[in-house]
């Protein structure tokens, strides 16, 4: 993996790995007081940012990690990652919305300010849109210019409309997710689009939402959708390779992400303290170079996405 950690942007540190807090607040059999130990673990473990947004589960995720870092005060070890999301009711994501999405953010994690802010699922508008006079791009270009961040990126899943935001030059932050994995290569020239623009590139859900995390039982998921047969026989063949070679398929599709030169910081979700553990050791495994070679001799996997 490659893997020092490095200042990219004012006030933010950036490691090979981000954690991920979209389940934080999101499962009603935790109790607070779990949620909470959870977060400060989050925020004292050894990744130096953690990602969440307005919107992850109704915004408790920023909600819970404020009332962590009110408690740890000047121990946390991680910075924070937000997201600007649609009003939930309206759908509305214009300037107005954007500013009022930052500033809930803000009361919610209890901060003056964040080092990224990312535009969040831009699916209720248009392009044209967002970039119009008084549209969501002005939003986040004034948040930036204002210094109450130092960075804006784009974050969402799929491609075409990703390529359309970052030929803007508007952004400083590209967040993918689902299509840069082990098994699905789709996203590779939106991250080398990205790179030619200088722009930095966060790799969400390197387990594909599923698959790459549990191997293929029936009824395996990628991407939030059933996998298909010809999926489900590679991964049982990906797993087999492997296997030969004393690795997990989680710590290889791991390090199929922490070790591209497209991308500056993977994005792994992480719902517990267990988790939370197992992420570190995944990211310590010892990967040798021949299993790459030998994936590579499965031929490429079938395509998991079907896009416009």
């Amino acid at each position: 993996m490659r893997s020092t950690t490095t200042s990219i942007h004012e006030g933010t540190t950036l490691g090979a790995i981000t954690v991920g807090t979209s389940a934080l607040g999101g499962n009603a059999r935790r109790s607070a007081t779990d949620e909470l130990i959870t977060a400060m673990a989050i925020l004292r473990g050894p990744f130096p940012l953690v990602d969440t947004s307005n919107a992850y589960s109704g915004g408790r995720s920023e909600q819970i990690l404020g009332r962590a870092l009110a408690r740890l005060g000047d121990v946390p070890t991680s910075g924070i990652v937000t997201k600007v999301d649609r009003d939930p009711m309206t759908g509305a994501l214009d300037r107005d919305r954007v500013l009022r999405s930052f500033e809930e953010s803000l009361s919610r994690l209890g901060l003056e300010r964040v080092g990224i802010l990312h535009l969040h699922d831009p699916y209720t508008i248009t392009l044209a849109e967002a970039a119009a006079p008084g549209g969501a791009i002005e939003g986040m270009l004034e948040l930036r210019e204002s210094g109450a961040v130092s960075a804006i990126g784009i974050a969402a899943g799929p491609i075409p409309l990703m390529r359309s935001y970052v030929e803007t030059d508007a952004f400083d932050v590209l967040l993918t997710h689902n299509r840069y994995t082990l098994v699905d290569r789709s996203a590779e020239l939106l991250l080398t689009e990205a790179r030619s623009r200088r722009m930095t590139v966060f790799n969400a859900a390197p387990f594909g939402g599923g698959i790459l995390a549990s191997g293929a039982p029936p009824g395996a998921t990628y991407g939030y959708r059933p996998a298909s047969d010809n999926l489900i026989s590679w991964v049982k063949s990906a797993e087999r390779v492997c296997f030969d070679r004393g690795v997990s398929l989680p710590a290889a599709a791991l390090h199929f992400s922490t070790r591209s030169p497209l991308v500056d910081s993977t994005v792994v979700g992480v719902s517990s303290q267990q988790r939370l553990q197992e992420l570190d050791e995944l990211s310590r495994a010892r990967i040798p170079d021949e299993l790459w070679s030998a994936l590579a001799e499965l031929g490429p996997a079938p395509s998991a996405w079907e896009e416009e």
